[in-house]
This record gives structure tokens, sequence and C-alpha cells, in this order.
């Protein structure tokens, strides 16, 4: 059972590093998608989503290929600074921050599409900078959709396993997260560790979720015109 806690303190590390780095990610991409007027966006919204449909083998096989010791930028990294990220708990974090990235980048881009328009104008006629529109009007007006986005981009890299798998491996105490740990206990036979990690982990997706649905928008809209009633 001692495997099992240091699989879920793994897991909370490579899902909360993946967290920070598509919250600035998402809203950064959501923020420029939501204001462009651009040919192609669609295209360039489809790609960015491509992660959520993509198999995770299929993502695992690309970021092999790219951050492997032979890849572009494995390579590189390997050759300059001796950094290896395969089997590594820092090339888990590569794989569940793209993975997760849609979540958050879709629900940042709705957010922000949310916000009226005219409110940014006003703020911009009153003297405001376009940074100090952002985070004064903008930001505070949509994050609660950045929020549930985050909270759901949690959910999914806690989740992680194919991409996760070929990236990282199984380490057990290095790279061996909660659902990689799952998928071994069950190989090994080890139904009380696996009952154990599977609790864990639907409870901590349950409440998440909970917390994001209650954080959407249309739902905060809807509970307080009721309230209002």
């Amino acid at each position: 059972m001692e495997g099992a806690w240091a699989a879920l303190a793994l897991t909370l590390k490579v899902a909360g590093w993946a967290t920070l780095i598509n919250l600035v990610l998402g809203v950064a991409v959501g923020w420029w998608l939501a204001r462009a007027r651009l040919r192609g966006r669609d295209v360039i919204d489809a790609l960015l989503t491509l992660p959520m449909v993509l198999p995770p083998t299929v993502l695992g096989y690309y970021l092999l290929v790219l951050i492997g010791k032979r890849g572009a930028i494995g390579g590189w990294l390997h050759s300059t600074f001796g950094i290896n990220l395969i089997f590594t708990w820092q090339g888990a974090v590569i794989a569940a921050t793209i993975v997760a990235f849609p979540l958050i980048f879709k629900s940042a881009r709705a957010a922000f599409e949310a916000v009226d328009p005219q409110l940014e104008q006003a703020a911009r006629v009153l003297g405001l900078g376009e940074m100090a529109v952002f985070f004064r009007v903008t930001l505070p007006l949509a994050w609660r959709g950045v929020l549930a986005g985050a909270l759901l981009a949690f959910a999914r890299a806690t989740g992680e396993f194919g991409a996760t798998l070929m990236v990282a491996g199984s380490i057990p105490g290095k790279t061996q997260t909660l659902a990689v740990a799952v998928y071994e206990a069950v190989q090994a036979g080890q139904d009380d560790v696996a009952n154990f990690l599977v609790l864990v982990t639907s409870v901590t997706c349950v409440a998440v979720l909970l917390a994001a649905g209650w954080l959407a928008p249309g739902r905060v809209a809807a509970d307080t015109g009721r309230s209002r009633r």
C-alpha cells in the first residue's frame, strides 16, 4: 500500500504542474482566438483540440518522436544540456499537459467570447492599456469559465494513462502515476491495491467535476436568476 500513496503523490504533482502550465497557455491561446479575426481560425482551433480525440498512444508516439533522444527537441536537449525527458516525471508532465490542454483552451475561449466587447472598449476609452483591460475587465468577467476548464484539465491529467505510460514508463516512486499503478496492480493480481487506487481516483474526479459544473457560466447565471425571483 506504500506504493499506492507514492503513486497518488506523484499523480497530484504531475497533474498540478500540467494544470499550471495549461492555465497559462490555455488562457493566452483561448483569449487570442476569441479576439482574433483571421483566416484559418477554425483550422487552428481544430488542431489545438486534436489531443482530445486522438488515441493517447498516438500522442505518446508523437512525443517520443519529438522529445526522445533521437527526436528534434529531445536530441537537442540531450546533446546541449544533457537533459533526458523520457522515463522521467517531467516527461509525464509534458504528456499530461498536451492531453489536458484542449479542455482548458476550449473553456477559456468560450468564456472570453462571452465577455461583452463593449465593456473592454469602454475601459480603453477611459485610458486603460491592453494588459490592464485584460486583467481588470476581461479576466474578472471570464474567470469562472477559465477555472472550470482548469478543474477539468486537472481531472484529465489525473487520469491520463496511455501517453504517460509510453513517455514516462512505470517506475515505482518515480514515474508510476495512479492510472498506471491501477494497471500494474490488476496485472499483478493485487486487488486490494487496485480497489484503493480506483476509489481514490474516482472520488477525486467526481469532486472536480462537481466543482467544474458549479463554476460553469451557464449554471451560475441560472442560479442567479432563480435567486432574484
